[in-house]
């Protein structure tokens, strides 16, 4: 006789071969398999029924979060983009303003460290460190408004220790030398001849995006570039006329080399960063553009230190301050503050990078461009010739020119955005 407790297990049920001599029970070898068997079939039961449960329940929290993100306003998401864009604006546009106007009072009143005024440059930044406990370090799911930084949330992967070292230490020797070159053109320049050759930083900027972050060049942008260096080209041609009192030709030319040289070494900077956001750090917060500020600066800052001992300007530090036009506190104080206003503009440049592009970031340090002359004009009593008038308005020409094929991008990629919506909601 055979009894079927499954329809795999056959086993024999007589009672002979359950019970032995002695009235023991003995278990004969294929029961005891089939018992074996039952047990693991049973336990992949309650095992299937627990995952279909989690998967339920993963399924319903997908869902309900799906509906949430439906439900959030667009709208709303994309004002508060463009609330970030507007602050980081701002920051820029006050803080290099006021960052080369006391960058240039300081010499003006009696100062001469050419290390001393690339030094406060990148100094700075530890007024930034607490900002760091305020932002988070996890990656913002809000990526609908920002066509840069949403090509970074699908690339969760942090970057290894080294490779970030590398990457802050060859940003930080990079700011170290530009800012020498800013420093040499500040002290041999008249403000306003300056901040025109810093305009040159887009013309640069847009050749570095085209190899290094896939810009592409337009009619408007090519027409940019050439306006920006036919105005810098007017500079140049003006050397004679416009030379400050004890500026020799041959410092003026330094200072203008060496202005222009910052002005492609920091386009290459800006480029490089984009680049890193995009492949190598590759996270959605406000504290990655932290990192990128202070960590640099700090390698900058001693590679200023080293820069400073190295020529010998400390020991005419304490003579400088005592000679200082309008005191030892209004030097400390002139210092201070160019520190902390570049440290401001910065965070602004930076931020525009992260939220928009390099080039962007580069177009609106350029807006300050009408506005430093006219500031130098009237605070510091720079000259206003009629050479000076025609290459600002070229520049302002140039700038214009890209904030037009900005808007036309800018547009293009709003309607090809409604449509993929209008096709995703179809289906």
């Amino acid at each position: 006789m055979l009894c079927h407790a499954r329809p795999f297990s056959v086993f024999p049920c007589s009672s002979q071969l359950l019970t032995g001599s002695g009235g023991k029970i003995r278990i004969p070898f294929t029961f005891a398999k089939s018992l074996v068997i039952i047990f693991m079939e049973d336990a992949e039961g309650i095992e299937l029924q627990i995952t279909a449960a989690d998967d339920e329940e993963a399924n319903s929290r997908n869902d309900a979060s799906s509906i949430d993100s439906k439900t959030q306003p667009p709208k709303l998401t994309h004002y508060k983009w463009w609330l970030r864009v507007t602050c980081y604006i701002l920051f820029l546009l006050s803080g290099q303003s006021a960052a080369t106007l006391l960058g240039r009072v300081y010499y003006d009143k009696g100062g001469n460290s050419k290390w001393m005024a690339t030094f406060v440059q990148s100094a700075g930044f530890p007024i930034l460190l607490p900002l760091l406990l305020f932002f988070p370090s996890s990656i913002n799911s809000n990526t609908a408004t920002n066509p840069i930084s949403a090509s970074f949330a699908n690339k969760p992967k942090a970057p290894r220790l080294s490779t970030l070292t590398f990457l802050y230490v060859g940003f930080g020797a990079l700011l170290t030398g530009d800012n020498l070159m800013y420093s040499y053109g500040l002290l041999y320049l008249p403000v306003s001849t300056y901040s025109l050759l810093c305009a040159t930083q887009l013309a640069f900027n847009a050749l570095f995006s085209f190899f290094l972050n896939s810009q592409k060049l337009s009619p408007f942008v090519l027409n940019s570039i050439t306006l920006l260096t036919a105005s810098a080209s007017l500079l140049a041609v003006n050397a004679d006329s416009e030379n400050p009192a004890g500026i020799s030709r041959r410092k003026y030319v330094i200072g203008f080399l060496c202005t222009l040289g910052a002005s492609a070494t920091y386009s290459l900077y800006l480029s490089l960063v984009q680049l890193s956001f995009e492949k190598v750090i590759r996270k959605e917060t406000f504290s990655a553009v932290l990192k990128m500020q202070i960590y640099p600066s700090f390698v900058a800052t001693c590679g200023c230190v080293v820069g400073l001992f190295a020529s010998t300007e400390w020991e005419s530090l304490e003579d400088e301050m005592r000679g200082y036009k309008e005191g030892k506190v209004s030097y400390l104080m002139t210092l201070i503050w160019t520190a902390i206003t570049w440290q401001i503009s910065s965070v602004g440049l930076l931020g525009l990078i992260f939220e928009v592009s390099s080039l962007f970031s580069n177009v609106i340090s350029t807006l300050a461009l009408p506005l430093v002359p006219i500031l130098a004009v009237v605070f510091l009593h720079d000259k206003m010739n009629g050479v000076k008038v025609m290459a600002m308005l070229l520049a302002i020409w140039g700038f214009l020119s890209y904030i037009y094929q900005h808007y036309l991008d800018d547009a293009k990629s709003k309607t090809v955005l409604t449509n993929e919506n209008e096709v995703t909601g179809a289906q």
